[in-house]
């Protein structure tokens, strides 16, 4: 009998969709009070997800080839306290610190293929036909299984009043208000046939191709993939109360009016 498949277990290579937490500064307490402020709207937000520490953005500021550095034992318990669950490191190779911290009975190394949060691949190493997805070989309890076929959207064809919340794990399309304290929560794309003006949060599970479409915008809150705006920051005039939308670019959200005639 196969070592690898009895009748009790079997040990499989696979993929686990995880987010990447990539780290752009090794000032712990910046990073403490952005995560606090991030995190004030929505505690439920990531609450109890998986997450793998990117230490690789911060090979490329000055200072050699292995960058700035950061307590990772203090970066885990920092996303501990937000309710994150750190379960590994990507890092270069140059960066010694955070493998050997690691190897010294810290969280595994991992490796990772990405969109963001690494320098790109030279021509040698670049390989054709590869996905860019987080590439995670750990068995991880919490972590939902990836969905095998598309989820259909969910259709909302009643408004939403305050203290209501609605989750999708695809597109969700609401044809009533969301009012003032109500919720829309979608892993994929958010659609709003009326005024929005609670809080709106698509591709939750960090899908950064997620949009927010809608046909009058007053939110309290605008969210993808975790880049949020608040009723803080004014919303301009010529898309505040109009049809929109919107999207993300290089970790910033744009907002833009959509021709509907």
């Amino acid at each position: 009998m196969s070592l690898n498949k009895t009748p009790f277990f079997e040990l499989r290579s696979g993929s686990v969709d995880t987010l990447l937490f990539v780290v752009k500064t090794s000032d712990l307490d910046a990073l403490r009070t952005e995560l606090t402020r991030r995190f004030e709207a929505t505690p439920e937000f990531f609450a109890g997800d998986v997450v793998a520490i990117d230490v690789r953005r911060l090979a490329e500021s000055a200072g050699g080839a292995e960058g700035e550095r950061v307590s990772l034992a203090e970066l885990e318990k920092l996303l501990t306290s937000v309710r994150m669950r750190p379960i590994g490191i990507v890092a270069l190779p140059a960066q010694t610190w955070a493998i050997q911290w690691a190897n010294q009975g810290g969280l595994p190394v991992l490796e990772a293929r990405d969109r963001r949060g690494a320098p790109k691949p030279s021509v040698d190493e670049a390989k054709p036909n590869t996905e860019a997805a987080a590439v995670i070989e750990a068995a991880v309890a919490q972590a939902p299984a990836p969905a095998t076929l598309p989820q259909p959207a969910t259709i909302i064809d009643r408004p939403l009043r305050s203290g209501q919340q609605v989750y999708a794990k695809g597109d969700l399309i609401v044809l009533g208000l969301v009012s003032f304290g109500a919720e829309v929560i979608a892993e994929g794309n958010i659609h709003i046939y009326a005024p929005l003006r609670g809080r709106a949060l698509a591709g939750v599970h960090g899908n950064l191709d997620a949009r927010i479409f809608c046909t009058c915008l007053e939110p309290e809150l605008i969210s993808i993939a975790g880049i949020y705006r608040t009723t803080e920051n004014p919303l301009p005039a010529d898309v505040l109360s109009k049809p929109v939308q919107i999207w993300l670019s290089e970790e910033k959200l744009m907002i833009e009016p959509l021709r509907l005639t």
